[in-house]
């Protein structure tokens, strides 16, 4: 082996054992970042809009910082204690709660048999409890986990400063980096941004406009705990398919069943509305871009949200969105993949993920 040889394996060594070390020192803080970097893709448009007026990147950046400061903590602060308390009773009136009595009013021939009635509503009950139980705990857990959310709230911020007012100098450096030709490059960078704003957009603002829709109709109607039903429906309007639906619709199965009818009809249009603002909202805001299909989004969520935790309902469907366009990069043809359709427009490559 001679020298040249030896100078390669070495520096090859370095860098592997380097990119591990690194692995492990960003691993805490790594959805931090990455949650970072999405916000600032998110308020990009917005920067560039300010910075336009105001020539100064360090301003523009700190004023959009101070904002997004203000629109998290200031909410946190008065709505946490409440959805907490709200959380908690929940969890207190589901120990109580009576699931027979319901069923077999609603179903009568189905559930004539005591035993099957008291079965499946002892199911339903532990489903219940068990699911008020876990978000009764992780509410606890945000509070007493404070110091480290803290520590983890900082790098978001400065990572979102850094990348909003260097954002042009990362872009360069990645494809800088990046092993392929400037043609690819251009290709990869215009159907990933695309794809990433029909998911942020599309999907996860959509969803949670849908939510608070159906929160609005809950504080309006003055139905308990609202303000924690109305949280759930925003988490529950960034999934497709399922939507904001399974929220609003058994509240309002409730309130029929006892005796509130008005209330009931008019929660179920406070919801109907919540599921067709997609149809109003989405075409305008995605317009032309590359959209994924509602039940890869759905598959990419739920894996998102067992591996990253909450950050895995846009995490999830973006991995997802980029293998594919990487696949449809390497087939290189025009012909349809199984998952994207390709289309050529004035010589421009798009992706579009199962539309």
């Amino acid at each position: 082996m001679d020298n040249s040889d030896f100078k390669k394996i070495a520096t090859i060594a370095v860098i592997i054992i380097l990119s591990v070390l690194s692995f492990f020192l960003l691993k805490p803080i790594l959805l931090s970042i990455i949650l970072g970097v999405l916000l600032a893709f998110m308020f990009s448009p917005i920067y560039d809009i300010l910075y336009k007026k105001i020539h100064s990147k360090n301003i523009s950046a700190l004023i959009i910082c101070g904002g997004l400061l203000m629109l998290i903590l200031l909410p946190l602060w008065y709505l946490t204690p409440i959805i907490l308390n709200q959380s908690f009773k929940i969890y207190q009136a589901s120990q109580q709660l009576d699931f027979v009595a319901p069923l077999q009013k609603i179903f009568p021939s189905l559930f004539a048999s005591e035993q099957t009635a008291t079965e499946i509503g002892s199911i339903l009950h532990s489903f219940v409890t068990r699911m008020t139980n876990t978000i009764t705990n992780s509410l606890a857990n945000l509070i007493l986990n404070f110091p480290t959310l803290f520590l983890q709230m900082l790098v978001v911020i400065f990572t979102f400063f850094f990348l909003l007012r260097d954002k042009d100098l990362f872009v360069a450096y990645l494809k800088s980096i990046m092993p392929f030709s400037k043609e690819i490059e251009t290709q990869m960078f215009e159907s990933s941004r695309d794809i990433t704003y029909s998911v942020i957009y599309g999907q996860v603002v959509i969803g949670v406009l849908q939510g608070l829709i159906v929160g609005f109709g809950f504080l309006v109607l003055g139905i308990p705990n609202a303000l924690f039903l109305a949280v759930l429906a925003c988490l529950a309007g960034i999934l497709p398919i399922i939507g904001t639906t399974i929220v609003w619709a058994p509240v309002a199965i409730y309130l029929l069943i006892g005796g509130n009818v008005f209330s009931a009809i008019a929660l179920a249009i406070f919801g109907v509305m919540s599921n067709t603002i997609d149809n109003f909202l989405r075409p305008i805001i995605i317009s032309k871009r590359a959209r994924m299909h509602p039940a890869l989004v759905l598959i990419g969520m739920i894996g998102g949200i067992f591996l990253f935790g909450i950050l895995g309902f846009i995490l999830g469907p973006l991995i997802l969105a980029y293998f594919f366009i990487i696949i449809d990069l390497y087939r290189n043809k025009r012909a349809p993949g199984v998952f994207t359709l390709q289309d050529y427009k004035s010589g421009n490559f798009v992706i579009n993920l199962l539309r």
